[in-house]
């Protein structure tokens, strides 16, 4: 019988994440919420979505692990692993994970502040106990996995790097790349982008206005 693979969404409520972000909104958690509920139906892979309100455990990497073992528990053989902050994950990417756990071990969606947005695995490589001291929420989490797939001699396959939204900066990052987006994430991130920045814009601008005013007085401004 040919393996069955299940993708396990596990992004907490627009609420819960927009008090854990406090740079974005919900309005714009629910839209991302939204949207990869569709990118990942578009793929027609079976999926789970398990939020704060399912999730069991005291750490992050124990509600996550939980969530996994979860899907492993409802008989599949694969779960691909996907959170709600990354606007540029696409239904290729988990097709193309899809097909590769039909020949490799294992499959990481490396972001690029070293963590990662994807994770695809196969049941008879999970191990708890190994997963649970992985340094989950750092930018060692990428180099800690290709590190254990290495060890084990497990074939790892890659998919292309993307950024996720951890901070402000990530924000103008996602605006400014090549990689397309949905119109109404776009809107969203851009009407936040230029609120944060409204305010350093507005403080560069008196500076300026005193400094100019301060040169006047003592001849022409220095260039």
């Amino acid at each position: 019988m040919k393996n069955k693979t299940a993708v396990l969404i596990f992004a907490n409520s627009a609420e819960k994440e927009a008090e854990r972000k406090s740079f974005l909104s919900a309005e714009v958690f629910s839209a991302l919420n939204e949207q990869i509920i569709k990118t990942v139906k578009k793929s027609g892979i079976e999926y789970f979505h398990i939020s704060d309100k399912q999730q069991i455990g005291n750490s992050f990497g124990e509600r996550f692990l939980n969530a996994i073992e979860t899907i492993f528990d409802k008989n599949f053989n694969n779960v691909i692993t996907i959170g709600n902050d990354t606007p540029h994950l696409k239904t290729h990417h988990l097709v193309d994970t899809l097909k590769q756990l039909e020949k490799k071990d294992f499959v990481l969606g490396p972001s690029k502040d070293g963590g990662f947005y994807l994770m695809g695995i196969k049941k008879e490589h999970f191990n708890r106990e190994t997963f649970l001291k992985s340094p989950w929420q750092t930018n060692h989490l990428h180099n800690y996995f290709s590190s254990i797939a290495s060890a084990q001699n497990l074939q790892l396959h890659f998919l292309e790097p993307l950024h996720d939204i951890d901070s402000k900066e990530d924000i103008k990052l996602i605006i400014q790349s090549f990689n397309t987006i949905t119109n109404s994430i776009l809107k969203l991130l851009q009407k936040l982008f230029y609120a944060i920045k409204k305010p350093f814009f507005e403080a560069q601008s008196i500076l300026l206005k005193t400094s100019f005013a301060q040169n006047l007085n003592k001849g022409s401004p220095v260039i």
